[in-house]
């Protein structure tokens, strides 16, 4: 729990200190890579987790069968889920077309074409996204201690 919990403060310092000083997308992507390195390590101790309880047979090594675990495991949880299908995205952010916008200006924007939609990451999304992952760490948390 604790590496779960030093991702999330290195995150929200990029958010609230780093972004609101820098205003660059590179922060704005660096903030998305921080926040997939912490769901990374949350899924991979959930799994671990289950297995020693015994509510699944065996830990998967590969990123598709941990998702497809988490999703059996969490199915009936919608914010949770929100949170995986979030973490998708992030996972592809390399190879996704994103255009920067107003960059070194208080409405920094950084446009992700994901999924045929675009999405425009910009501080009121982080702050959505910082929101959903708060109470994401806190289930987490719940989970890990069950």
């Amino acid at each position: 729990m604790e590496e779960i919990i030093q991702e999330k403060i290195s995150a929200d310092h990029l958010l609230y200190v780093s972004l609101k000083y820098t205003k660059t997308c590179d922060v704005i992507v660096n903030l998305l890579f921080r926040w997939r390195r912490m769901i990374e390590t949350s899924i991979e101790r959930i799994l671990e987790h289950a297995k020693k309880r015994k509510k699944i047979s065996s830990v998967p090594t590969n990123p598709v069968g941990q998702i497809k675990e988490i999703r059996e495991l969490f199915k009936k949880d919608k914010e949770f889920l929100e949170v995986i299908d979030l973490y998708e995205m992030f996972k592809k952010i390399k190879e996704l077309r994103i255009e920067r916008i107003g960059e070194f200006r208080k409405n920094v924007t950084l446009k992700i074409f994901y999924q045929g939609k675009e999405i425009d990451v910009n501080l009121e999304k982080l702050k959505e996204y910082a929101e959903m992952l708060e109470k994401f760490i806190s289930k987490v948390k719940q989970f890990l201690s069950s």
